[in-house]
């Protein structure tokens, strides 16, 4: 018993007819990779870093939230440990006094052993 003709799919070659051997498998590279894989990874990987920095990095953070009509909030962080933080409009300005003031008399800032050659 023979199936019936199907109309052809575009784009599709033709199914064979009849029985054929399997072609043999292209012979791959014992070892893994390809010669010279890992050398085009390791390009990249030595590459200098492109955003190259003046050495400074930032110590302390102070965020304010200060939205319309509500009461606005402070916090003032510093890498030394110091962690303050405000509410309301008067004090909010003292902490931003403080965080200014802060900067100066900071031990990462100012190392002791500036501070007493000075």
């Amino acid at each position: 018993m023979t199936t019936p003709n199907r109309p052809r799919l575009e784009g599709q070659p033709p199914a064979p007819t009849g029985p054929h051997a399997a072609r043999p498998a292209t012979p791959r590279p014992a070892g893994g990779e390809p010669k010279g894989a890992a050398r085009q990874g390791v390009v990249a990987a030595l590459r200098p870093d492109p955003r190259k920095g003046d050495g400074r990095y930032p110590m302390a953070w102070l965020h304010i939230v200060a939205p319309r009509g509500a009461v606005p909030t402070a916090t003032s962080r510093c890498e030394c440990g110091r962690d303050r933080s405000a509410v309301g409009h008067g004090r909010v300005l003292a902490l931003i006094d403080d965080h200014a003031a802060h900067r100066n008399a900071c031990p990462l800032r100012t190392p002791l052993e500036g501070r007493a050659a000075a």
